[in-house]
Formats: C-alpha cells, structure tokens, sequence
C-alpha cells in the first residue's frame, strides 16, 4: 500500500536539520538554476554521470516557498472537490496528498525534492506517459509511477530514471514519477534513518558555485 505525505507517520518522524545551504543548479542539469539543498545538487550532479549517452536529467523545479506550497494545495483542493462531490475531510486530504505535500512536510519547502525528467542531446524531453505534473484525474492515473498503462519507451525511460537516482539515494514518491527527494521526511522513512535532514528554508542566501564531491553517502 503507497505512504502517503499525508500519513501521520511521516509527520512523526523527527529532524536533525543539518544547515545544508542552497544552492543553484547547474544550467546543464536545470535551465532555471533551481536551488536546492548541496547533498541534493551533489547527488544529481552524480546521477547525470550515470545515464548512458544521449540521456540528460532536466530539473523543472527544486525549493519551493511556503507560500507557493499552499498555493498549489489550495488550487489542487478545488480539483479534487470538483471530481469528487461531497468527499469528507479526511478523504480529501489524502486525496489531495497523492499530488501536493501538506506545507509541513513538503519536501520541495524543505530544499530537499526535485521534479526531475529526462530529455535528450537536443533538450527535448523524452516521452515518460505523461507530462511533469499532471494531476492523477488530468493523466488518468499515469503519473504513477508504477502505472500498467504506461508502457514501452516511456515505461523504459521511467525505469532508467529511476536506476539512477535510486544509485545515488533519492526515493521516489510513488504517486508522482518526476518527484524525487533526499534528506526529508518522506526520504527518512521510506529508508529507515533515524530522522529527516531538512526543515523548511528560505531562498533568500542561495549559493550559486558548487564544487561537487564524489564522495556522498
């Protein structure tokens, strides 16, 4: 059964912040500089080196405000209120938790996720069943991850997507094919360790030069 962001065991896992600055990506790895925290950059910085020739990670989004947060749980709510008349409170924040964090443990607000996909020599992306951030009622239910309607080239790409980050420690949320983290409290339970790494973060001192390190753990 997938754990959702809503489950109140994620809540409960602890956090021993560990004052990870944020950084800017590369414009090779994001076009947008996104910033997240360093062990994030670093760990995509080495994922990249494990895609076989013609493949590219592209990172549409890493840190994500407070405010922009509720912004999109807010707009996601209506969403689902409108596919599912007179749904209780309880189901509507599980529902709307497939798609978006509840704010307080958010790993995008914590620097600690990225929307990631995959694209080509050429920038094009690759053909993953559906687009980054489709919502489970506008893809049919293929933005998960393990969706049997996606199958193929797409079922391919995800697959090897998945290799790679996985190589390097990220765990997917299972709802969302391109949401990857590393150091949260989804991240924290979904592997075991004792508490998460990162709590929510401000934008306002983004470091924008990285040397990334090979040796991770």
């Amino acid at each position: 059964m997938t754990l959702l962001l809503s489950d109140p065991r994620v809540r409960a896992v602890p956090l021993a912040e560990n004052g990870e600055p944020l950084v800017a990506l590369s414009a090779s790895l994001s076009p947008d500089l996104c910033p997240v925290r360093l062990g994030v950059a670093q760990r995509l910085e080495l994922a990249r080196q494990l895609l076989p020739t013609g493949f590219h990670l592209l990172v549409r989004e890493g840190h994500r405000s407070m405010e922009s947060q509720r912004a999109i749980i807010a707009r996601y709510t209506a969403e689902v209120c409108a596919h599912h008349p007179g749904v209780g409170p309880a189901e509507l924040e599980s529902l709307v938790s497939r798609f978006v964090a509840p704010a307080d443990v958010a790993g995008h607000v914590s620097g600690s996720a990225v929307d990631v996909t995959l694209r080509d020599g050429l920038g094009r992306e690759l053909d993953l069943g559906c687009p980054l951030d489709a919502t489970p009622e506008q893809s049919g239910g293929r933005c998960f991850t393990d969706s049997r309607d996606v199958r193929g080239e797409a079922r391919r790409n995800r697959r090897l997507l998945g290799e790679v980050l996985g190589e390097v420690g990220f765990v997917n949320y299972p709802t969302e094919w391109w949401h990857w983290s590393w150091g949260d409290r989804y991240w924290a339970i979904t592997t075991g360790a004792p508490s998460a790494l990162h709590g929510p973060v401000g934008q306002l001192d983004v470091v924008h030069h990285v040397t990334v390190s090979q040796d991770v753990a």
